[in-house]
């Protein structure tokens, strides 16, 4: 079974995209962006610097465009058994799965990249990766830390990224060090990404997303903050207004996507990233088997 999956922020580069507008639909959809968001956005993906391609509002729905047009211009060769995406990838995976329109998808992208900013302006927080420590003993470090602290990103078995007020951050890195990490690494982020400190963001986009049509995808989603296939359009909106102050589940989604068959894992963004992370998930699921 074929499980397509989507990247989230971070796998930007510059150049990225190019040559899907040499396509006459990719154009399209490229040009069609660009009248939405009011700037050309094509053009800092193919040759902006890369700070440019950093801010908020140019990377999400970059990263969004890139994955959805490549998914597009697989045409009939585009059929998946299952999608998930990584945080802002599960909005490309819904337009992939039919059940966002490219332009109601792009539009909530760019209201989530935005709300995201504010809330991020309104307190100074980070994230930090932290690496070769076991979820549980991360978990009940940060939840003994007096300020916002919590696990975000469940990336793969030894790796997970904690999300958090700045001070709360770097308490939750020193603890966890002396508890054994491998390295506890702060990430040039401009905000504490799937933690409470994004409420603002959630509710900003809460209405974005109750007012928007979404259907019924052409196959399962397995979504980051209840990682189990899922078809219904009113969950499926429910679980996308949860997911900006939840955490992201991906090593929970690929085993269960491991679990209900999955046998090829097909990355459709810029980057390999989540390729990576799924060997290490499929190694550890493995190593559990066999003992």
């Amino acid at each position: 079974m074929k499980a397509y999956i989507f990247p989230g922020q971070g796998a930007q580069f510059s150049g990225m995209g190019q040559g899907l507008y040499t396509q006459k639909a990719g154009a399209e959809l490229f040009e069609q962006a660009n009248e939405i968001i009011g700037f050309r956005i094509s053009d800092i993906m193919f040759s902006g610097s890369e700070e440019e391609l950093k801010q908020t509002n140019v990377t999400q729905p970059a990263i969004f465009l890139h994955s959805v047009i490549l998914a597009k211009s697989l045409g009939a060769d585009f059929k998946p058994d299952m999608v998930a995406g990584h945080s802002l990838g599960e909005f490309s995976a819904l337009v992939a799965a039919s059940a966002l329109s490219f332009e109601d998808g792009l539009r909530l992208v760019i209201t989530r990249a935005n709300a995201m900013q504010k809330a991020c302006e309104l307190q100074p927080s980070t994230m930090a990766a932290i690496l070769g420590l076991a979820d549980d003993v991360v978990e009940k470090i940060c939840a003994e830390i007096e300020e916002v602290v919590v696990a975000a990103n469940y990336n793969c078995p030894g790796q997970l990224v904690i999300s958090g007020s700045i001070p709360g951050i770097d308490e939750a890195c020193s603890r966890l060090t002396a508890a054994g990490a491998k390295r506890a690494l702060k990430l040039n982020v401009g905000g504490a990404f799937h933690s409470p400190l994004m409420e603002p963001a959630k509710v900003e986009l809460q209405a974005a997303i109750e007012a928007t049509t979404i259907l019924s995808p052409v196959c399962p989603i397995y979504q980051n903050v209840d990682p189990r296939p899922n078809t219904d359009p009113a969950q499926i909106k429910q679980n996308l207004i949860t997911q900006l102050t939840g955490a992201v589940r991906w090593t929970q989604t690929v085993e269960q996507m491991l679990a209900d068959g999955a046998t090829e894992f097909i990355e459709v963004g810029p980057g390999n990233v989540l390729q990576g992370l799924v060997k290490k998930v499929n190694r550890a699921v493995q190593t559990a088997s066999a003992g």
